[in-house]
């Protein structure tokens, strides 16, 4: 994606919390069930809380036991990147912001069948979500 939004590291810092600039930032991940997993009706759409882009629909989320919020897609292929992570002695595939390479979090095979059996597992300190977009 063009447009890449690069920032320095000290600008990151003032911008973000301790935790979302561990997470996104240092491919940190947040503890399970210590952020926003909740599966609600509300339609709006979370964006990027580093840069802001528009990344998944609250209508793709799915209760996935897993403590992090679960999604089956993103809003769009392009909204983000997905690179192999074979960090921690095991082969995942992570999930980055395209605009801004923001760790987000990581896909997994083990999604809901009906839809695209996919599972991106995201950090909710990673997200901003905007109601009624």
């Amino acid at each position: 994606m063009s447009n890449k939004i690069q920032k320095s590291d000290a600008e990151w810092r003032q911008q973000l919390t301790p935790e979302q600039y561990r997470v996104t930032r240092e491919k940190g991940t947040e503890p399970p069930f210590s952020g926003d997993h909740q599966v609600g009706d509300e339609h709006g759409i979370y964006h990027c809380v580093c840069c802001g882009a528009a990344l998944f629909e609250n209508e793709r989320k799915f209760e996935a036991g897993c403590g992090w919020p679960s999604f089956d897609r993103p809003l769009a292929e392009a909204a983000v990147d997905e690179h192999y992570d074979d960090s921690h002695a095991m082969r995942r595939i992570e999930v980055v912001c395209s605009r801004c390479d923001a760790h987000l979090g990581h896909v997994f095979p083990d999604g809901p069948k009906e839809t695209t059996g996919l599972r991106y597992c995201i950090n909710s300190v990673s997200l901003d979500f905007h109601p009624g977009e």
